[in-house]
Formats: structure tokens, sequence, C-alpha cells
């Protein structure tokens, strides 16, 4: 039986990547070796860290325009505290939309003042806040792009002099945006690239070297940028799948025509959400992500109907997360069409045994 992977992550990747990385596991490149035991400073693997960051500044439109990429570690949780760590001298500005920008919230307060200039915590992160003003006396804005836990999405982008920092975890590569207007942008790899294991790091170099405070090597953005992404042992098989994935993306026309297919997936979802009435959308109509859709049942005797349909169907990982509960459908770059059709059909063949 196929099945269809709703999972947030680590996620859903390309069959493609999937045979071609498990080769590599093997032979990689023909050298007789496998990938999990050459060296990282073989021209082999420099070859594919070279390409990596050079092809996912391609796919950002950022190649030539003063921007380095970086595959560091420590997920996104470890750029909560770097971006702190590098860029935040006395005051920052941050978004609160949820759990991961209130994790990061948290490590900025270790470093200076943080101004919330607005939160959604008032109903529980469903939507995203308009209206509110970025200070000019802070040394950047901070937000996040795509919330996974909560399924919203920033749309709008504030338009501001001072320098601005976006998580990107779980939707960079989905969708078309003027990513000239970011001046840092992270992303944990297993929610739309790739294994967990490694983070995309895309940072303009001026932007750094600003702060007083002396910076640990092993957390200094300049250190990582001089030393290629080689300043230690980089996790070469999550860079490697990461580096298959980004050609994939390529192969499909790009960003452009990835967020074309995104949007069928998510509008096909939402749409049975919203005329079913075994179902409830979880987050603002006008701030729904087309990565992560959330809903719950408006009859929770329908639970364990619900949950044998899923089984039966091969649909896999469709738990909210355990903050939330309820249902949570994570439609990443790599998720069929076919798979949301799936989906689709079981939610309105409850309908009808209801």
């Amino acid at each position: 039986m196929k099945k269809h992977n709703f999972s947030a992550g680590p996620c859903i990747l390309p069959q493609e990547v999937f045979q071609e990385a498990s080769q590599a596991v093997i032979n990689f490149n023909n050298t007789g070796l496998s990938i999990l035991e050459i060296s990282h400073r073989s021209k082999e693997f420099v070859a594919v860290m070279e390409d990596a960051r050079q092809l996912a500044l391609e796919l950002l439109g950022l190649e030539g325009k003063g921007y380095k990429a970086l595959f560091l570690q420590g997920g996104a949780s470890m750029e909560f505290l770097m971006v702190a760590y590098n860029l935040l001298e006395k005051k920052a500005a941050y978004l609160n939309t949820g759990t991961w920008s209130s994790k990061a919230i948290k490590e900025a307060k270790l470093f200076g003042e943080v101004n919330v200039v607005a939160s959604s915590e008032d109903k529980k992160y469903n939507y995203i806040p308009k209206g509110y003003m970025i200070p000019t006396d802070v040394d950047y804005f901070h937000c996040t792009s795509n919330n996974t836990i909560f399924g919203t999405q920033m749309k709008v982008f504030p338009t501001t002099p001072k320098p601005m920092v976006c998580d990107m975890s779980s939707d960079i590569f989905s969708r078309v945006l003027d990513f000239s207007k970011f001046d840092l942008i992270y992303a944990g790899a297993q929610k739309n690239m790739g294994p967990a294991g490694t983070t995309l790091v895309i940072v303009k170099e001026d932007l750094l070297g600003k702060v007083t405070r002396q910076i640990p090597s092993m957390l200094d953005y300049k250190v990582h940028i001089e030393k290629d992404s080689m300043f230690n042992t980089p996790a070469v098989y999550p860079v490697y799948v990461s580096y298959l994935t980004l050609k994939w993306l390529k192969a499909q026309g790009g960003i452009k025509a990835i967020e074309e297919k995104n949007e069928k997936k998510a509008a096909l979802l939402y749409s049975e959400i919203d005329i079913n009435p075994c179902f409830k959308g979880y987050t603002a109509t006008e701030d729904r992500s087309i990565m992560n859709a959330t809903f719950n049942l408006t009859d929770e005797s329908l639970k364990e109907d619900f949950e044998a349909m899923l089984k039966e169907a091969g649909i896999n990982g469709l738990n909210g997360h355990r903050s939330v509960g309820g249902y949570r459908a994570s439609m990443y770059n790599a998720l069929s069409l076919e798979s949301v059709q799936v989906l689709v059909d079981v939610m309105s063949d409850l309908e009808r045994k209801a």
C-alpha cells in the first residue's frame, strides 16, 4: 500500500532523492566509498557543499547580491541564539506568532532588550497580527514566516529600514517572495528541504561584525563564512540530501513552479475543511498556511472511525502537535496532489458515514 506522508517534520522528500541518496550510502559518485564514510575534506564532498550553497542562493534569486549561504548544525533552535549573539547590540523587535517565535524571543532576551511589537498569543496563535509598528531604534526585526504548529503563514512582510531576520524553517523554497527584503534567513532542513541534522542560513555579509561583544567561534557567522561552512565537520549526509532536494526543485521549474502546485494542494484541502460539517479549521482564513493545514473534528465521537479510515487509506503523520491537538496536514513540496486527494476522499467518506 502506498503511504501518504503528511508528517510535519522530518517530512516527505522526493522519491528521486531517496533513490539517489540511498545509492550514495553504498557507493558515492563511483568513489567506492559510502557518503557516510567519505572525508568532508575530500574534493567530492567539498564540491557538494559548494554546489549546495550556490544553488540555494540561485533558487532564492540572491546570487551576486552580497549574501552568503551556510549549512550549519543545531537546527533553528540554535539560530534563535546565534541571531541575537551576532546581531543584538542593544534592542531588537520581534513578532510573536507562535511557539518558535516565543522560543526565539526567550533566547534574544539573554543579549539585550526585546520589543515584542505584536503577538497573537491572545487567541492561541490562530492568526497573524497586522498593523504593528517597528521601532526605529532597534538593531533588527525578527519574524517567523510560517507557523508549523498552528498553521498560520505571513502573506505580507513589513517594510522597514531596519535589518529583517526571518525563520523560514517550514516554508522556505515553497513560494515566491522577494527574498532580498531579508537580511538573514534561517531554516532547519527537516521541514521542507532535507533530513534532520543541518540548517540553512542565508545572510547578508555586511550585516555582520557590528556587535561589540566577543562571539565564540562556533557561534560566529563570520567564522563559518570564512571557513565555507567547514569550520567543524559538517553534517555530511544531511547536506548531501538537501543538495539533491535543491537540484530536484530546480528541475521542477524552481520556486514559481512548485508554488503553483502547493497552492493547488492547499486549495483542495481547505475547500473540504470548509464545506464538510465534520471538520472545522483552526486558523483565521486569511492567514492559512499552504504548508500546514490545522483542523479539528466538530464531533469527537467520530475520532475512532476517522483514524481507522486514515490508517486504512495509508495516511501517515496527520496528528496535530501535542500542544494544540486535532489534526495537521503538512503539504510540503514533495507531497503529491494525489496524496491530498486521498485525504480529502477520506474526509468526505466520513461525512457520508456520520
